[in-house]
């Protein structure tokens, strides 16, 4: 992406764009993304937080309107966005909350048309995922002992991130009432609040009958918890201790200090692939909406590809 001037930084005293549109039409903008887009609370929360970023900086070019946004300004910003050296599905996800706040802005009449829909994601924000190995894998779900406090229902929380493919928060919306072990699979609550069936395969049908026996009674405070997994207070884990867990036991396995739990959903997606597993399959099992998100898998899964070619190829 070519190198654009950054504007000025406003002045202590200058007026505050921020405090002007942006902020007039930000609470209605986060009722139509739940109320007619559908979006769950994470994702409105997230490009909440995205729209307030842009926000804070568009202050540089002064008060101004949103019928004064250019495509220049767009792309000054997504430069921004790649100077502070953000992942890549990251700025992918701001220029997304801006599309979406213009969008919102045509339907109010507010702008007569959306210079934010010309704007394509350039190859620039296209990422390959880290993938774990298999063997990686399995270091990593051997990871918890005895001498941690709670070693089974952490294991539970690493097996059933491999198993399933869920994100984060996805299995920390597991209830007690969605859990199915004897047939092997669970019921979880993906983006937009859809419901859809997880398969459990035996290593995480284990680790969590282990929990469930030896360890989630010391961890509840209520009998008539719903949920799963539960933290050291006795309430529903949340994505920041399914993030902690990980964190822990990837550095104790020496899988690296950039695993997080959205590693072992695209470990699962690429594993998956590479055991011959069709690619719309997939697609419902990590309940993504589009298959364009699933096709990226193909990408990093390059010994399936090459096993493909060899079969097919007539000089393969």
């Amino acid at each position: 992406m070519p190198q654009r001037k950054r504007p000025p930084a406003p002045s202590r005293g200058s007026e505050q764009p921020a405090k002007n549109w942006v902020a007039l039409h930000m609470v209605p903008f986060l009722h139509y993304l739940e109320a007619e887009c559908g979006l769950a609370k994470n994702t409105i929360s997230a490009y909440g937080s995205d729209i307030e970023q842009f926000a804070i900086w568009y202050q540089g070019y002064g008060p101004g309107n949103p019928n004064q946004v250019t495509l220049g300004v767009i792309t000054d910003y997504l430069q921004h966005l790649h100077g502070r050296q953000l992942a890549a599905s990251t700025i992918a996800r701001h220029l997304v909350a801006i599309k979406m706040l213009f969008r919102y802005l045509v339907l109010e009449a507010v702008i007569e048309q959306s210079v934010a829909d010309s704007m394509n994601s350039p190859k620039l924000w296209q990422y390959l995922p880290k993938v774990l190995s298999p063997d990686s894998v399995d270091r990593l779900l051997a990871a918890p002992t005895n001498e941690d406090r709670f070693p089974l229902r952490d294991r539970s929380v690493l097996c059933l991130l491999y198993a399933t493919g869920c994100r984060a928060s996805e299995i920390t919306n597991i209830r007690m009432a969605g859990l199915y072990l004897e047939q092997r699979y669970a019921r979880v609550i993906g983006k937009g609040d859809k419901e859809r069936i997880v398969g459990l395969n035996p290593v995480a049908v284990s680790a969590v009958e282990h929990y469930i026996e030896h360890e989630r009674s010391k961890l509840v405070n209520d009998a008539d918890s719903p949920w799963l997994l539960l933290n050291t207070r006795g309430r529903q884990m949340d994505r920041i201790g399914v993030w902690g867990i990980v964190k822990k036991y990837a550095q104790r396995a020496g899988c690296g200090a950039e695993v997080s739990p959205h590693t072992l959903r695209h470990s699962f997606a690429t594993h998956m692939l590479a055991g011959g597993a069709e690619i719309r399959a997939l697609q419902e099992m990590l309940g993504h909406a589009s298959i364009q998100t699933t096709q990226i898998y193909t990408h990093v899964d390059h010994s399936r590809l090459k096993a493909i070619h060899s079969r097919c190829h007539p000089r393969g």
